[in-house]
């Protein structure tokens, strides 16, 4: 396939959204991290194209039940998934969770909220 070809079949591929996934059923069943609160908060404080409260199609916060949070970002948008992990980090110490919950990735595009393992920790002090 020459380049020229090669170019023009990329040219053609549909731009697909990004969605990124951040799984708070742990915490939230245990009614100790509220998601919609978080919902709201990632709404506030996303940045696109260094303004807040600019989202308008290119970003979108979803919550499904009680669980998940999916942040879907429009194909053209500048978007790291590591902004996300720290939006998250800012919101669980703005709610002084932050010392009871890690964000964990989980895969390419999906966070998880995880308690820390305290019960480890005592073994290594003795």
């Amino acid at each position: 396939m020459s380049p020229v070809t090669a170019a023009a079949a990329k040219k053609d591929q549909k731009k697909v959204a990004t969605k990124f996934t951040i799984d708070v059923a742990g915490p939230a069943n245990d009614e100790i991290f509220d998601a919609a609160a978080y919902e709201k908060y990632l709404n506030d404080r996303i940045k696109v194209e260094g303004r807040t409260g600019n989202l308008a199609g290119a970003v979108t916060v979803a919550r499904t039940g009680n669980t998940t949070i999916t942040v879907t970002v429009a194909p053209g948008t500048q978007f790291a998934k590591r902004y996300i992990k720290y939006l998250t980090k800012k919101f669980l110490k703005k709610n002084q969770l932050r010392d009871w919950l890690r964000v964990v990735a989980t895969s390419k595009t999906s966070y998880t909220l995880r308690y820390f393992n305290i019960a480890g920790d005592d073994e290594d002090e003795e």
